[in-house]
């Protein structure tokens, strides 16, 4: 590994050493958000201030530095438009100055659209990105790569959390409008990606670094040409593309968690490569052992001798050396190169990037029993302490040939290593059918490695340009999940004496509680591939464009568990009551005979802990922007999605076969009223479905330690389909200035939710219904605003954004009345950021909170389990210098470091009562603090 940084380093370095020319360059698009290619750019005062937009309609060109230029750009059937006072001030700089063209009408009169030096290059190119959001399509949030770079947020999931009406779970699952994970989709670079979980519908946003990231667009609102399959949002994120010029960046960092750094950190003994995130074989299943049917077939003594040849690692130590600081190392660096002929270039950006923390989670795990009329006894009470090592690196390549500038094709790909390493030491107490709760010790040592990789080949062909645009694309995408040698161990004691030992929780029984090695693995292969082509055309005065285009995608997984058990075919309480690191050794076990009342081993048998399973999507679309006047642009179509699943096994008589085939027709209409030049208003109605993942199909059943429960799927699961209706008004005020609010409907037809049943001394199992309806309804508030009305506040820019939000889910068979599973009744972010730009200093300070929602449905006498609402404080300082090519960031996440809550109410009333009500959960991550070095060579 050290080898390739050293020689990836030094190719990037010599690449730099080429890029010492200084130049204007940006991106030029129109009022629809459509790339200008062929725009003419002008600057005065130069021999060579000339250049013509590309297929992104992107530009450059080479100029002096520390004089001042005006840049002129212009485009037949549209408003010329002129920026003054940009200049550079050193050698080697670009300055970007990205512009919206606005058009100019049928009499296409001469009219230059001024910048003054207040709003020059800068105010220019903030605008770009906000126009971004003014001028699309649809109702959408846009994420820039400045506000990415402003956060102190490692991943995408964090980055996610900050934009209107969406909010984090779990710290990678987004929840957009209140809704739960499984009603969004994801998709990077215009390619629709499917779950990244073995047990849940849900992209794991914490997947993909954020300084890999572009920009990040939020549709909240459905369009015939984007996937059909989401209610929530559909969040696109946009990877680096080909740089306006070769550079090479390096950052290191460190820090440390408090909850962390200030007590011992335990851990086991791991393999060689757990600092990348990958098992060296350490935890491999032991040579002896071949293949499931194989080992079936075995006896009992040959099953023993196998577990018998296990390493023996059951106890936790402590290792407080570097665990306990969190690292960070990431590079990157791009080139590109003019080649001859037709405004011909070669371009690409790579990456890599390593990121490791340790963590301390201080939580409680607690289960009742509830009588009614508000009562309830306690079944088990547990005190967690979970530290883990988690390790996120990746790397990211994408190559661009620009033939000319109407055709370019691309290809990128995207490499993520995702581990956790971790250990949890649990203590408490747990009924066991007792009325005398008896104490309670447990460990769980585990290791999770997903790796992610997506590959893509794109071309974008301007047939005619800014007529005639043709898009084509490929993709491939893998996700790999592991988890080798989970292993589970559980003590017991007595309480009616004080002197009863602890004894490990073990009959003749197979058990996934205690005595447990778990082995999972799960592969997703997605493969897909489609066109667009768009024509645009004049008529009643205006442009007018039809779309059309075609969308093939097929899912394969095989998923493959192989639960084992240690068991005692006779009771032995003498071996029963040895600690940890003695119990397992090989000297206990013995012939795995029905009359040894030594230790035997064998596999938890039957097929549901194996099965495959397949999608095919075949996906066409029409749609029609069409352009009435100035004031009105009237975007409708239809999406047609036919969707076969296939899920269990390929043979119908087999009891995991689950098949379905359904076709739906998804139409789209979005429209915007531009009341004037700062002002619209939208209207937004469509249909949108959302389909059962693999594993909530799947009868597989899997102990989870955390939740003291099983998770189990149900083939009888439906489709939810979702009706959907927006109404938003946008303001614009100036330059780098938003103001929006908007409402919306939802109506959901059999929805997909999460049961918790319960079962007393973990019993409990998690699986998933449809009950019969849902509406949601709700605010939302965005607002971003300069405060230089005040000469002591110029430098400073406030931002909110605020949703409220009400749901209902209504089943008469079933009783139901209440919140939609997952849903926020109000979310809320706000951000301060002061800029001092002469200096380099920068600060930002960013708040984030959620109202209370059901994480987990209850059933018969449980009530439903609610996630309190928790307020969450960062803030970061960043201070350039070396002339601007280095910079030091200092973060602080989640300052106010308050316990979060997953409560059950036994009287009824949903809001929190600390003083009575019983705690389900309870997590407190404490806060952490990091610095990082950057330095652009």
């Amino acid at each position: 590994m050290k080898k390739l940084y050293w020689i990836l380093s030094l190719c990037l370095l010599s690449l730099t050493a080429f890029s010492q020319k200084t130049r204007i360059i940006g991106k030029v698009t129109n009022n629809r958000n459509e790339a200008l290619t062929g725009v003419t750019v002008k600057i005065g005062g130069t021999a060579n201030g000339y250049a013509r937009s590309d297929v992104d309609g992107r530009y450059a060109i080479t100029i002096q530095p520390g004089k001042k230029y005006e840049i002129s750009f212009s485009y037949v059937g549209y408003k010329d438009k002129t920026v003054s006072d940009i200049s550079v001030a050193r050698a080697g700089d670009d300055e970007t100055v990205d512009v919206v063209l606005e058009e100019a009408g049928k009499q296409l009169e001469a009219v230059t659209v001024r910048s003054s030096a207040r709003a020059g290059a800068r105010g220019e190119t903030v605008n770009a990105m906000i126009s971004f959001q003014k001028n699309t399509n649809t109702v959408a949030s846009v994420v820039s790569a400045e506000a990415i770079r402003r956060s102190p947020d490692k991943n995408t999931g964090e980055v996610l959390k900050r934009t209107p009406g969406a909010s984090i779970q779990e710290g990678k699952f987004l929840i957009v409008r209140g809704l739960a994970e499984r009603y969004n989709l994801a998709m990077i670079n215009g390619i629709q990606l499917g779950s990244t979980e073995p047990d849940r519908k849900a992209f794991s946003f914490d997947q993909i670094p954020s300084n890999m990231i572009d920009n990040i667009v939020i549709n909240k609102a459905f369009v015939p040409e984007l996937p059909g399959e989401w209610a929530g949002g559909l969040i696109q994120v946009n990877t680096r593309d080909i740089p306006s010029k070769n550079f090479f960046n390096l950052q290191v960092g460190t820090g440390f968690n408090t909850q962390t750094i200030n007590r011992d950190f335990y851990t086991y003994q791991g393999g060689k490569t757990d600092w990348l995130g990958i098992d060296d074989g350490t935890r491999s299943l032991p040579s002896g052992y071949t293949n499931k049917s194989t080992f079936d077939n075995l006896s009992p003594q040959q099953k023993t001798a196998i577990g018998k040849s296990f390493p023996s690692i059951w106890n936790a130590s402590v290792n407080n050396g570097l665990n306990r600081l969190n690292g960070q190392l990431q590079m990157s660096g791009g080139f590109t190169a003019d080649l001859k002929g037709n405004n011909s270039k070669l371009g690409g950006i790579f990456g890599l990037t390593y990121n490791k923390s340790g963590r301390y989670l201080k939580a409680t795990n607690n289960g009742f029993n509830f009588i009614g009329n508000g009562t309830f006894t306690p079944d088990f009470s547990f005190n967690d302490d979970r530290y883990s090592t988690d390790i996120l690196w990746g790397a990211l390549g994408n190559l661009t040939y620009q033939i000319n500038n109407n055709n370019k094709i691309s290809i990128k790909s995207l490499f993520n290593i995702n581990a956790s390493d971790y250990t949890t030491l649990r203590t408490g107490v747990e009924g066991n059918g007792n009325a005398l709760l008896d104490s309670a010790r447990g460990y769980e040592l585990g290791f999770e490695q997903n790796t992610f990789w997506n590959s893509q080949l794109m071309g974008e062909h301007n047939i005619k340009p800014n007529v005639l645009k043709f898009r084509w694309y490929g993709s491939f995408n893998l996700l790999d999940g592991y988890v080798p040698d989970q292993r589970r161990i559980y003590y017991l004691k007595n309480n009616s004496a004080a002197t009863n030992p602890y004894v490990m929780l073990m009959s003749n029984v197979l058990s996934q509680k205690s005595g447990n090695r778990f082995y999972q693995s799960l592969s997703d292969y997605i493969y897909a591939g489609g066109a667009d082509l768009s024509y645009t055309f004049d008529a009643f005065g205006t442009k007018q464009t039809v779309k059309g285009g075609y969308m093939l995608q097929v899912k394969d997984r095989l998923f493959d568990a192989k639960p084992f058990s240690i068991y005692l075919p006779r009771d032995n309480v003498a071996l029963r009551t040895l600690p940890p690191d003695q119990v397992f050794a090989p000297a206990n076990f013995g012939d795995g005979s029905a009359t040894s009342n030594m230790l035997a081993f064998d596999a938890i048998k039957g097929s549901l802990y194996r099965y495959l399973a397949n999608t095919i999507l075949n996906a066409g679309y029409v749609q029609f922007d069409n352009q009435f006047g100035n004031a009105l642009r009237v975007i409708w179509g239809v999406r047609v999605e036919d969707y076969d699943q296939l899920i269990g096994s390929v043979r119908k008589s087999d009891p995991r076969h689950v098949n379905t085939r359904v076709t739906d027709f998804l139409p789209g209409l979005n429209a915007t009223v531009k009341l004037n030049n700062q002002t619209n208003l939208r209207l937004s109605a469509s249909q949108t479905v959302v389909r059962p993942e693999f594993r909530e199909l799947s009868t597989f059943q899997y102990y989870d330690f955390e939740l003291n429960a099983a998770v189990q799927g149900s083939p009888a699961l439906k489709r939810t389909k979702i009706t959907n209706v927006d109404l938003r008004y946008e303001l614009y005020p100036r330059s780098g200035e938003v103001f929006t609010v908007g409402a919306f409907f939802k109506h959901f037809d059999k929805p997909i939710e999460m049961i918790y049943n319960f079962g007393s001394g973990g019993a409990s199992v998690f699986n998933f219904a449809n009950p019969e309806s849902a509406n949601a309804f709700g605010l939302e508030l965005e607002f971003r605003k300069k405060l230089d009305f005040a000469s002591a506040l110029k430098n400073f820019t406030f931002a909110a954004n605020g949703s409220y939000i009400r749901s209902r889910v209504k089943d008469v068979n079933l009783s139901l009345d209440r919140p939609l599973q997952g849903q926020s009744p109000y979310l809320v972010n706000l951000s301060l950021m002061y800029d001092l730009e002469p200096k380099g200093f920068s600060a930002t300070v960013l708040y984030n909170q959620i109202g209370r929602r059901v994480t987990f449905v209850g059933s018969l006498d449980q009530p439903d389990i609610y996630e309190s609402s928790r307020p969450v404080l960062d803030f970061q300082l960043t201070k350039k210098f070396a002339k601007n090519k280095a910079e030091l960031r200092f973060n602080v996440q989640d300052i106010l470091n308050q316990t979060l809550y997953f409560y059950q109410n036994p009287d009824g009333n949903t809001a929190l009562d600390k003083s009575k009500d019983p705690y389900r959960l309870t997590r407190k991550f404490g806060t952490t603090i990091g610095l990082t070095l950057g330095y652009n060579f």
